[in-house]
């Protein structure tokens, strides 16, 4: 078992996993990190967490110490400097006719890298702006292109149930949405119903998909012929979370068939 600790290096953002190296952490304590990009202060989400790794698995970055006030003093720094460099940012691409709209930034904390996140509707080739930008903040910069969705996660606001989006509040991982999953739910296939604020679907697809996947087995659609005690009929309605549906019996009207009332061992009554 490795003794590890869960941290985000954003607000909401994906929890990544590091060997605690023996640091002892106690309540509300941020930490540096190793990282590809070197040093990285990071918010602790997870503390103390046991894991048991494969010998094959690749070895975890390590816990560098505890982040001191001094630590938390360069930090806010760099992510005062970041935003600031999306405006410089902006300003140098409208200069050079780049149709790129900057929506987030970060400076690693040894500040040898500063990374750009935008999105355009098409490729750019964004290798002047990364000169321009290198000769002013005197540090490798990286440019990133993302998708929408991740837009949506930056910007925030509320969804079509009135609450915060789920992609700003608590999502850590963008998950893949398929208009399956809203056929398997037995949506109706609007857009506006079924598209979130950024355009896409809604992530909340996929959160009772699984269950609508399992309830869905042994039923019919809406349309299909089946047999009932009282004859044959036509599927009218289905109700996938309680495994019921109506079907409309010629010269006898209209029947709710439960298969989870009879799976229970109980009538459809």
């Amino acid at each position: 078992m490795t003794k590890v600790v869960g941290v985000s290096f954003k607000e909401n953002g994906k929890i990544y996993y590091f060997d605690l190296n023996k640091v002892e952490l106690n309540d509300e304590e941020d930490v540096i990190v190793e990282t590809e990009k070197g040093l990285e202060y990071a918010k602790v989400i997870l503390k103390n967490v046991d894991i048991d790794f494969e010998s094959n698995d690749k070895e975890l970055s390590k816990v560098v110490r505890i982040a001191t006030s001094k630590d938390k003093s360069t930090y806010n720094k760099n992510k005062k400097d970041a935003e600031k460099a999306i405006l410089k940012a902006t300003e140098l691409s409208e200069k050079l006719g780049l149709k790129m709209t900057f929506v987030d930034s970060s400076f690693n904390f040894e500040r040898s890298q500063l990374m750009l996140y935008f999105i355009s509707d098409n490729r750019v080739d964004f290798r002047e702006l990364a000169r321009e930008l290198a000769a002013i903040y005197k540090t490798r910069i990286e440019l990133r292109q993302i998708g929408i969705r991740d837009k949506a996660k930056e910007v925030s606001g509320l969804g079509p149930c009135g609450r915060k989006l789920c992609c700003s509040s608590f999502l850590n991982n963008l998950d893949s949405v398929s208009i399956s999953m809203a056929k398997n739910q037995n949506l109706a296939l609007n857009p506006a119903k079924i598209n979130g604020s950024c355009g896409r679907l809604l992530c909340c697809l996929t959160y009772e998909d699984e269950l609508y996947e399992e309830n869905r087995k042994g039923m019919p659609e809406v349309g299909d012929t089946v047999e009932t005690k009282f004859g044959e009929g036509t599927v009218i309605f289905i109700d996938i979370p309680n495994r019921k549906y109506i079907v409309n019996i010629p010269d006898h009207g209209n029947e709710t068939i439960c298969l989870k009332c009879k799976e229970n061992g109980k009538s459809n009554k």
